[in-house]
């Protein structure tokens, strides 16, 4: 037997704390922000509403409300997910075929809904700024090999913007085959 460490209640333990650099504008903090409640949705079966209002708050000192623009732009991006995810999640498959959904990271996956969210189904973003914005979200909260993945699968649905509109307003449940 392998002698372990003998773990004392007591003791005071020194605790990592990763400090990210502070988001550049409104809508990068609403990401971050979103990209939160949708891994803890992703998770868990709490209503998105008190998850929303949960991060949000957290975001914030106890003495100041989160900002109206990012309050809103969060609610955007969650809500735009939610009620669109299986269409999503059809075109992160359709564009990641060796990578079954359910295998892929929670966060990467999340990263990736809330691009292509923003890009191909609101239409709101820029493809550029979503994917520059996925990328940095990937480099953040990812793993190693998360910054390329996500880069990946979004440059190829961006390259390939027709099939990508096609697999997004096929009914939900219809065959995404090449």
């Amino acid at each position: 037997m392998t002698d372990l460490p003998i773990l004392d209640p007591d003791s005071e333990y020194d605790v990592e704390e990763i400090e990210h650099d502070p988001p550049v504008t409104v809508r990068s903090l609403a990401r971050r922000v979103a990209l939160q409640v949708l891994y803890e949705l992703d998770c868990t079966n709490h209503p998105p509403e008190q998850v929303i209002e949960a991060r949000l708050n957290a975001q914030n000192p106890e003495d100041e409300k989160p900002e109206r623009s990012s309050s809103r732009y969060v609610r955007l991006i969650v809500y735009g997910v939610l009620n669109n995810r299986a269409r999503i999640d059809r075109a992160i498959q359709y564009f990641a075929p060796e990578w079954p959904l359910e295998q892929v990271a929670i966060i990467d996956r999340n990263i990736l809904r809330i691009a292509l969210f923003e890009f191909a189904v609101s239409r709101g973003v820029p493809v550029n700024v979503a994917i520059d914005e996925a990328v940095a979200l990937a480099q953040m909260f990812g793993a190693d090999g998360s910054t390329s993945f996500v880069n990946g699968v979004l440059g190829q649905a961006a390259l390939r913007d027709g099939e990508l509109q096609s697999i997004l307003n096929q009914p939900v449940g219809g065959d995404i085959s090449a």
